[in-house]
């Protein structure tokens, strides 16, 4: 079977853009594929983190990645900073990469903002994130289309060592969705849902319910009126389309048909059922597991699992570059 290589970072509340943009891909995969699912929390620290709070968000992660319906027995699930082979290969790959690459990755341009000077680990982390994908010979990587930039710098530094000594890596291919890879801000529709973003009604969290109906019926749309998808001319309604779209299981011709002449308020107003409705078993799974033992024997588990298959890897590059005795 082909192997399937992601991972989501424990900083912020996880919301429907990364369950819509990745989770459900993960899902989807585990039934044919040989899946590896991480917890990236090394990655968190590129910027200052508060300790316990980075556990307690790290146990969160694992266990949405439970409660959305990954399956241990049919998926490893981990913590990355278990797995002592992903620094390790990181920082091979460093040594095989050129600053100009990283220079030009965009999300280090938005997290950098011009200044002169950035923490070391904002520019490196896509080879962090190049060494957690090759260390399982992954074929495949389920991630959100604003993650392709760095899927293809893997390929790259894979590709670049390769060609000095063949097969040391397997080169990965990038899987994003058709429909829903992309959501976006509800206060912004040019932008990405973010968990980082300033303003909370900006995104949909899958924990935190509050916020949930008000985020939605304040989101941004139009003058028009008219519920019709048109990315161009209608981001908001086309982003709340393609969320309800998700949630409902309807087709999008089908949910403009439904409300036709009916305006934005009963749109967004059923729209808040039908999210809260496809979230809610999500929250009562995630409250049953979250504090339970369960969730440390499956992180365990998934640890001596994925550490098995990264050492295996990690031999074989460094028996390449000739490192080890």
């Amino acid at each position: 079977m082909k192997r399937v290589f992601s991972g989501i970072q424990p900083t912020g509340n996880l919301h429907i853009g990364n369950y819509i943009g990745a989770m459900r891909q993960f899902i989807e995969l585990q039934q044919e594929m040989d899946c590896v699912y991480c917890v990236v929390d090394m990655h968190s620290i590129t910027l200052p983190q508060d300790p316990q709070e980075l556990k307690k968000s790290t146990l969160d992660v694992a266990a949405l990645y439970l409660s959305v319906g990954l399956d241990p027995k049919k998926s490893i699930i981990f913590v990355q900073s278990t797995v002592p082979a992903h620094a390790e290969l990181s920082w091979i790959l460093t040594c095989n990469s050129h600053t100009g690459e990283l220079f030009r990755m965009t999300q280090f341009k938005d997290k950098n903002k011009g200044d002169e000077s950035a923490p070391a680990g904002l520019l490196t982390y896509p080879l962090l994130m190049a060494a957690d994908i090759l260390l399982y010979d992954t074929d495949i990587v389920p991630v959100g289309n604003d993650q392709k930039q760095h899927i293809e710098l893997t390929r790259d530094i894979a590709q670049r060592i390769n060609h000095r000594f063949p097969k040391a890596f397997v080169v990965p291919d990038y899987r994003g969705m058709k429909i829903g890879a992309r959501i976006m801000a509800l206060d912004d529709p040019t932008s990405k849902m973010s968990k980082s973003a300033q303003n909370p009604l900006s995104r949909i969290t899958l924990l935190d319910e509050p916020t949930r109906s008000k985020a939605i019926m304040k989101a941004t749309t139009d003058s028009e009126g008219t519920v019709r998808f048109d990315t161009e001319e209608k981001p908001g309604i086309s982003n709340l389309l393609t969320i309800y779209s998700v949630f409902s299981g309807q087709e999008i011709k089908a949910i403009e048909h439904q409300y036709e002449g009916l305006g934005y308020g009963a749109f967004k107003k059923d729209l808040v059922d039908v999210v809260i409705e496809g979230v809610a078993p999500i929250r009562q799974r995630f409250d049953e597991i979250r504090h339970s033992q369960e969730l440390i024997r499956i992180l365990e588990d998934g640890t001596r699992r994925a550490d098995a298959i990264a050492q295996k890897t990690l031999k074989r590059v460094k028996d390449v570059f000739g490192l080890g005795v």
